[in-house]
């Protein structure tokens, strides 16, 4: 065991150099140490391996294949350095494996940038549509899976770059006039997030039509309340779907308030300090769609608030879709029975075949740690770093890429389980009379009887509740006598404010849950949503 874990561990120190390729070294001035005498199988066997860090020489503009990648070649910002980082360097540090989701607002960006060299006369109307054009094809390539991402260019600005420069020439080194890496990929991750928000703000109105839709379907039906997960007050099934109806818009809200917030260019802002060259920001600001330029250089390149704000959002709506989550596995459940998911959004057990269970909510449930994990990544990456950038940054895109994967997913997949489940009736119905739903409605209408205080009027219910415990009846099964040996106030029009369904006809405030303003509130929803009632 001990010789085969070491025979893995030599190969390892191999692996570096083995990658360059063996007709590299004809290129190659090796710097060497020797590392020997390795334990094996209790003995020490002698054994010098060479360790080299190489200086590659760059690889032929036209290099770039579909397939294997070439050499690896200068880089585009390797003019003061005399060697190349090393192949462990290069894997840590690199990026296009997670930042090339981001090529179309990069090739959107640097589209804007060069139209805006061109007016300011640091580029020729040719240079500009030549950049344009090879910027164009390189698009179609990407889309059409025929683009190579070279680890050895770093990242997707890099490889786009030099593939411009392989493809057109001269021409595409005057791109980065003006222009960093810095606010390069600043603008081209507002970009990306705006569209981000754009397709979340979709997924959260379509999970906001079904559960309207569901509310609609179940006009009237009545269900227990809960507080503390105890039985509380009767409520209309329809109010406790708009509860979440209307969490959900309170979500479409911060999106947009950050959407908003996170609409300013920092292109142009170059890498911290801005540029002496005559640009022209509010130009390519406003060709992007952007609001206005960012106005201070340094606050372009290092602020990371748009992102810390877009994944607290999105944290958010990940909480409440956790609720809605645990709110139907618990209602799915046996001690429950208040609704039936279809087969369709149901799982099975592999060992006990009588297992239907609600999976896709419990994947919700869990996978708003995810959401939530994200945040905290992004938090705490930003908490300690000194202005401006700092390379520490380039962690800030994985964490977001997967909060948009995750809470997109989350949106889809509850409204499908919405679209698939049935409420059970007759076993709501039968679940109502348990717990005493009434009793408020009961102190409510002694208040309005003879303007009992509230306080009497609570601990007359309670009474009532009491007695109705000690006799195994309903508070709507106590005798008129009965009630006025509690309260001499009490009259027989009290039994038109008892049971669940009185109960319910008695709320009237607003935003209630009495049929009146729940119907009020179907009404403006279906209105605000834009459907047509079914």
């Amino acid at each position: 065991m001990e010789s085969h874990l070491l025979t893995s561990s030599s190969s390892l120190l191999y692996s570096s150099s083995a990658t360059a390729g063996s007709s590299a070294f004809n290129h190659v001035k090796p710097h060497c140490s020797i590392i020997s005498s390795f334990p094996v199988c209790g003995k020490w066997k002698i054994g010098a391996q060479r360790v080299c860090s190489v200086k590659a020489m760059a690889a032929s503009p036209g290099a770039q294949s579909h397939g294997q990648v070439p050499n690896k070649e200068a880089k585009l910002w390797g003019g003061r350095f005399e060697e190349s980082v090393t192949d462990i360097v290069e894997k840590f540090t690199e990026s296009i494996s997670f930042d090339k989701e981001l090529y179309k607002h990069d090739i959107m960006g640097s589209k804007a940038h060069a139209s805006m060299l061109a007016a300011q006369g640091l580029m020729s109307a040719s240079d500009r549509d030549s950049i344009v054009q090879g910027l164009d094809e390189i698009q179609k390539k990407i889309e059409g899976g025929e683009f190579v991402w070279r680890t050895d260019r770093e990242d997707v600005h890099m490889n786009i770059e030099a593939a411009l420069i392989d493809m057109i020439g001269e021409p595409a080194k005057k791109l980065h006039t003006a222009r960093s890496r810095n606010d390069q990929v600043l603008t081209d991750f507002r970009l990306w997030c705006r569209d981000a928000i754009d397709r979340i703000l979709a997924s959260v109105k379509h999970l906001q039509v079904a559960l309207l839709t569901l509310a609609l379907k179940n006009e009237g039906l009545i269900v227990p309340g809960y507080t503390h997960l105890q039985r509380a007050q009767p409520v209309l099934l329809s109010h406790l779907l708009l509860a979440f109806v209307e969490q959900l818009d309170r979500d479409a809200g911060r999106l947009l308030d950050c959407r908003t917030r996170m609409n300013f260019s920092p292109l142009g802002a170059c890498a911290l300090a801005g540029t002496g060259l005559p640009i022209d920001r509010f130009m390519t600001s406003d060709s992007l769609g952007f609001t206005a330029p960012m106005r201070n250089s340094i606050d372009a390149v290092s602020d990371r608030d748009f992102v810390l704000e877009f994944l607290s959002a999105n944290a958010i709506i990940g909480i409440h879709l956790s609720r809605l989550g645990e709110e139907w596995v618990l209602w799915a459940s046996e001690e429950f029975g208040f609704i039936t998911p279809s087969d369709s959004v149901s799982t099975g057990s592999s060992i006990m075949p009588q297992k239907k269970n609600p999976d896709p909510m419990e994947l919700v449930r869990g996978k708003s740690a995810r959401v939530v994990g994200d945040l905290v990544t992004l938090l705490t990456l930003c908490k300690g770093l000194p202005l401006a950038y700092n390379r520490d940054l380039q962690e800030d895109k994985e964490p977001v890429f997967d909060s948009v994967k995750t809470i997109v997913g989350m949106l889809e997949v509850s409204a499908e389980f919405a679209q698939n489940i049935t409420f059970n009736k007759q076993r709501i119905e039968k679940a109502l009379p348990a717990g005493y739903l009434d009793a408020t409605t009961l102190a409510d209408y002694l208040v309005k009887k003879q303007g009992v205080p509230f306080r009497t009027s609570h601990d007359v219910a309670g009474r009532s509740v009491a007695l109705c415990v000690a006799k195994g009846c309903q508070l709507q099964g106590l005798s008129l006598d009965e009630f006025r040996s509690i309260s001499p106030v009490i009259d027989d029009d009290v039994y038109g404010y008892l049971g669940v369904e009185n109960a319910i006809k008695n709320f009237s405030s607003y935003g209630s849950t009495g049929s009146a303003p729940v119907s009020d509130q179907l009404e403006y929803w279906v209105a605000r949503l834009e459907i047509g009632t079914k």
